[in-house]
Formats: structure tokens, sequence, C-alpha cells
């Protein structure tokens, strides 16, 4: 049986590839920080709210829902959108335990 690449590294490495792939983008990073500053579910159109066509933020909001990072659910004819705090913890906690474990206080490369 033939591996994928992703398969040849451990599941950490692999869950933290796909947050930082989802947050690779600025308008996410923004859609993000607007489902926080918000503090509740959006019901509504998230594009007047960025500087991009509904569209595009319509397949922005798709990565983070599809990497975890947000709800939406459909309520009438609206979808309301919000952070998933379970999976925002996890982001948190990866990034953090990755971040730490990068070392260069002994780099000698000059």
């Amino acid at each position: 049986m033939v591996q994928s690449k992703t398969e040849l590294f451990d599941r950490e490495l692999t869950e933290q590839a796909a947050f930082f792939k989802a947050l690779a983008h600025p308008a996410r990073l923004r859609i993000l920080q607007y489902l926080s500053e918000t503090d509740t579910c959006i019901t509504g159109d998230i594009s007047d709210e960025i500087p991009l066509g509904r569209t595009t933020v319509n397949q922005h909001i798709k990565e983070l829902k599809d990497a975890g990072l947000i709800q939406g659910h459909i309520e009438g004819v609206k979808t309301k959108y919000c952070l998933n705090p379970e999976k925002i913890e996890l982001l948190k906690n990866l990034t953090r335990k990755f971040a730490n474990g990068l070392n260069c206080s002994s780099n000698t490369c000059s």
C-alpha cells in the first residue's frame, strides 16, 4: 500500500499543518477576528465586513469550516456563523506547543 506524503508524519504535525493551512490567508484571519470581536453567532453576510466579494468570502468561510474553526448552521434562509470553541482551544494549544518546541537559542548559523 502506498502512503500519502502526509501519512509519513505523526498525527499531531498533520493536525497542526491543517490548522496552519486554514490560517494561511489574511481574509481567513480577519473572519476569525471578526467572529471573535462580535462574541456572538453572526446571521447574515460576513462579506460586508471583509474587503472581498461575497463568493470569495464564502470560499474562505468554507476553508475555516472544513478545518473546524468555525461552525455554521442554517436558520431559515440565513446561515449563522460562530467560532467553534473546542477547535479554537485546540488551535491555541497546538500552536503554543509547536512554537515552544522551536528552540533557536543554540543556533550558531551566521
